[in-house]
């Protein structure tokens, strides 16, 4: 028999706010983290903005040391892990370690740790690389350093799956719990990718907006969107079992009951052009969950402001919930904080979770001009409404899609 599992902490780590209290507060005031590059000079490149993390000092949240053996995409999981382990009053001295796991994933580990070897390779030769290069660069090591940091013992997993890594981890951490492998799981994902391989590679795919306009860069469902835009941070959530959750009087944030998986078995950029991968994602979800389609009326949408992604996931909830799809609130969180990659789902569930405490859903800043084939509520306003699911969609290149259902907590 599967059990109930629940939120109980969560920490962000954003280019809009570095903690939840303050990423969700700028969500609720509309505001961009849109900006021109800083990290290396972009007059050879097309694409000039980015959403980057400012103000991040990696020191802050762990001692010196520990921070020079991590690159950019480790220190953001292990900043979100503290400040999500803190929010739960988790106490490890009272739990046992080899049953509280990590699932924190990355699109890509650290790209700037390549670029650095890479460089030195050629200019000093093999033996000038960096002796932590590998260990510094495998996506793997941010679920490591969270794990090592904290002392967290139980289940392991780097899951990478390009843009649905955050929901795939969590939904992975879900079923850990759920079944018995652990009591509590430290779920989400991280991307430190504003550099010049990561921000040229994406540009060479045109999957990037090359719009230097910050308030029009990152338009999701809008007839003039362009591409998205790279952003960067963390977000990471406490996942544990009801009874163990109530046994220590932690707070409950929400309920995860349900998560689903295809694959579009397409093509290695493109989402399915019907949407029917997608779609089955989102209905093995709500399945999972054991609701109807039509109580669903909110879906924080992958939506990346690309036209092909924007196109087929609106087709995709069409195809799912029919004459319904008119009747469901759909957001974009990437309007205001970009395309996270790895971490993107994770933060938009943290989005999730915070409407559905507060009863209020945000708004795709940005959006202005309706498309004929995108023609469903893209919620040009926010809207203060009393709602009971959100569900959460992740697209990743490869034709992974990933969905995760959150519900209000019920005793």
């Amino acid at each position: 028999m599967s059990r109930r599992v629940v939120v109980t902490g969560m920490g962000a780590i954003t280019p809009i706010g570095l903690s939840v209290a303050e990423f969700w507060e700028s969500v609720k005031a509309g505001k961009i983290g849109f900006d021109r590059i800083t990290r290396f000079d972009t007059t050879d490149f097309k694409c000039k903005l980015a959403a980057e993390v400012k103000g991040f000092d990696g020191k802050n949240y762990m001692d010196f040391k520990a921070a020079k053996r991590m690159e950019l995409f480790s220190q953001y999981a292990v900043a979100a892990a503290k400040e999500a382990l803190e929010d739960a009053k988790l106490d490890m001295t009272k739990e046992d370690p080899y049953r509280v796991g990590v699932a924190v994933g990355s699109g890509t580990g650290s790209l700037q740790a390549m670029e650095r070897s890479h460089a030195r390779l050629l200019e000093k030769g093999p033996s000038r690389i960096e002796p932590l290069f590998v260990p510094l660069t495998i996506s793997n090591m941010a679920a490591g350093n969270v794990s090592i940091q904290f002392g967290l013992k139980g289940k392991s997993i780097n899951v990478v799956t390009a843009c649905a890594t955050g929901t795939n981890s969590i939904g992975e951490a879900f079923r850990s719990v759920q079944y018995g492998d652990a009591d509590v799981m430290v779920a989400g994902g991280t991307e430190g990718s504003v550099c010049p391989i990561g921000i040229g590679g994406f540009s060479a795919l045109t999957a990037l907006s090359t719009c230097e306009d910050p308030a029009r860069c990152s338009i999701p469902f809008d007839k003039e969107r362009s591409g998205f835009v790279m952003g960067e941070g963390a977000a990471v959530v406490v996942l544990e079992e009801l009874e163990h959750a109530r046994a220590r009087g932690a707070k409950i944030y929400a309920e995860l009951a349900g998560y689903g998986c295809s694959s579009d078995a397409y093509h290695i950029t493109s989402p399915a052009e019907d949407g029917a991968g997608a779609a089955k994602a989102m209905e093995y979800a709500i399945a999972d969950a054991g609701i109807d389609k039509s109580d669903i009326t909110y879906i924080n949408a992958h939506g990346t402001a690309t036209h092909h992604n924007d196109l087929f996931e609106t087709r995709a909830i069409k195809l799912l919930f029919g004459d319904h799809a008119r009747d469901i609130r759909i957001n974009s969180t990437k309007s205001m904080v970009g395309h996270l990659l790895g971490a993107a789902g994770a933060i938009e569930f943290v989005t999730c979770v915070k409407e559905l405490e507060e009863g209020y859903i945000h708004r795709t800043v940005g959006y202005q001009v309706p498309d004929e084939e995108c023609d469903l509520d893209y919620c040009k306003e926010p809207c203060q409404e009393d709602f009971e699911y959100a569900l959460s969609n992740s697209l990743g290149f490869g034709g992974h899609n990933a969905s995760l259902l959150v519900k209000k907590y019920h005793a």
